[in-house]
């Protein structure tokens, strides 16, 4: 045998090794880590397999009669109007949902009132293929029930899921129910402090989001119509015992509490962002006594002027300032704050530096021929996809949701500083979901990644990623076979 081989000639340079390009899922499997750029080419080819998936209309009933959001599709003809006389008439369209830590239950509320807690396994199941044409079962409802008046918010007490609250931006109260309870009564009730004017007449402030905290179930935080946070203490009163407060009155559409639970921000409505510090000095007292103790914030931030700042952005439109519907910190990344705009933009802010490093801007409603006016009725309401940096926002122009990556760094297709040019990154792009209905609220499961939406016609839309039945997927297998096969013949 050892005369059949053939010795190499001496060389003084070594020779240089055959380089090949490693298989990243065996690395996974081996090792238990992924590389980043490995999850971040997972995260495109997710925003790639969302569509919608089942959709289950408001036609349900209270002890045997139609609800009153039922009752209002029905008039409306199950339409959502653009006329400015009828908003008032037809509010029946779903304003908030949410579901809670674990993924269990979704709660979700309309703009005539109606308060519904779902099993979000039943609604699940019934968006399969296998059972076409089922309509969600009232029986698996924990609770549905008529509070009698306009919600805008509701929110899953984060320290006790069975704890769910609503309030309204008419109404001065933050009602918290209990799901073990199906009863049209709150178990509590927390309320503002009166404000009496210079006429002597009481002043009207509706409370326009609320926020819980993770480490204590007694503490609420609820933003108002005048610019002010109020903070409760329920083991002390039904009144707020700390008031966080801005230098104007404008309404603060939306708040959020950082990781840590030590900052607090909040959005108002002429486009301002303002952040308190809740530790120390005043604010660590004011839980422990009586006494109203008011806040001012440590930073106001007009985010008009932020967005200034991008050259790019400057170029191409004039830079206005915009009413603010919603912040949410990112809980794949806690420094990044993101905004949307009533006009659809939608961005985030590095809170490290306060800078704007994303920016979304879809082309203006008057391209596709559609009236470009703000819906006075609805604030779009955003959610993060978990643990993914992908933001999940309702068009503001067309029935679909658009799935934004806002990846922290410049490789991501909405960073300011993002070079198109690039090789290699073409996957990643922004995606844009179809809908049967007009989405006003998002909310994603933090397991499997299911987009649940609220529409303008009170339905509830399921969208999720996209399957394949056993024999289109063998059908796939045989295809990637063949491809197999003949690069093998080529490369003999």
């Amino acid at each position: 045998m050892d005369s059949f081989v053939v010795p190499l000639s001496p060389s003084i340079q070594n020779p240089k090794p055959l380089l090949r390009p490693r298989w990243r899922r065996m690395l996974v499997e081996l090792n238990g880590k992924s590389d980043p750029r490995y999850r971040r080419d997972l995260t495109s080819l997710l925003m790639k397999s969302y569509y919608q998936t089942g959709i289950f209309a408001h036609s349900y009933c209270i002890d045997g009669q139609p609800c009153p959001t039922h009752v209002s599709w029905f008039v409306s003809g199950g339409q959502e109007t653009s006329n400015l006389e009828n908003l008032g008439k037809f509010r029946h369209g779903v304003s908030c949902l949410e579901l809670d830590s674990k993924g269990v239950y979704l709660a979700s509320a309309t703009k005539l009132g109606c308060l519904t807690v779902h099993d979000f396994d039943t609604l699940h199941c019934q968006t399969t293929e296998l059972l076409p044409g089922l309509n969600e079962d009232e029986t698996k409802h924990l609770l549905h029930i008529n509070t009698g008046q306009q919600i805008d918010v509701v929110r899953w007490n984060i320290a006790n899921q069975d704890e769910v609250a609503c309030t309204s931006m008419r109404s001065s109260e933050v009602r918290i129910f209990d799901i073990g309870y199906v009863s049209s009564k709150p178990v509590e009730v927390l309320r503002k402090r009166s404000v009496v004017s210079i006429h002597g007449s009481g002043v009207h402030k509706g409370l326009s989001d609320v926020a819980f905290t993770l480490r204590d179930d007694s503490r609420v935080l609820a933003s108002d119509t005048h610019g002010v946070v109020n903070v409760w203490d329920r083991r002390l009163s039904e009144l707020p015992c700390l008031e966080l407060t801005t230098n104007s009155s404008s309404t603060l559409n939306s708040i959020q509490l950082d990781v840590e639970e030590q900052m607090i921000f909040g959005a108002s409505k002429n486009g301002m962002i303002h952040m308190w510090d809740l530790r120390g000095g005043r604010s660590s007292a004011a839980f422990q006594n009586h006494k109203e103790v008011c806040y001012s914030p440590i930073i106001s931030m007009k985010l008009a002027s932020m967005l200034d700042k991008i050259k790019s952005l400057k170029a191409q439109t004039s830079i206005v300032a915009k009413e603010i519907h919603s912040i949410d910190i990112n809980p794949y990344c806690p420094y990044q704050l993101a905004f949307h705009l009533d006009d659809g933009w939608s961005g985030v802010i590095d809170i490290t530096n306060f800078q704007v490093t994303h920016i979304h801007c879809p082309p203006p409603a008057w391209l596709d021929g559609l009236s470009d006016s703000v819906n006075p009725v609805y604030f779009r309401k955003p959610a993060w996809m978990s643990p993914y940096p992908i933001y999940v926002v309702g068009s503001s122009s067309s029935k679909g949701i658009n799935t934004l990556d806002f990846y922290p760094d410049s490789n991501s297709p909405c960073h300011v500083d993002y070079d198109d040019n690039k090789d290699n990154i073409q996957q990643r792009q922004n995606r844009f979901v179809p809908t049967s209905e007009s989405i006003t609220a998002c909310s994603i499961h933090p397991l499997n990644g299911t987009i649940v939406a609220g529409t303008k016609q009170s339905s509830i839309l399921m969208i999720s990623h996209r399957s394949q039945s056993c024999k289109e997927e063998d059908n796939c297998v045989a295809e990637r076979l063949k491809g197999v096969r003949i690069a093998w013949k080529f490369d003999l």
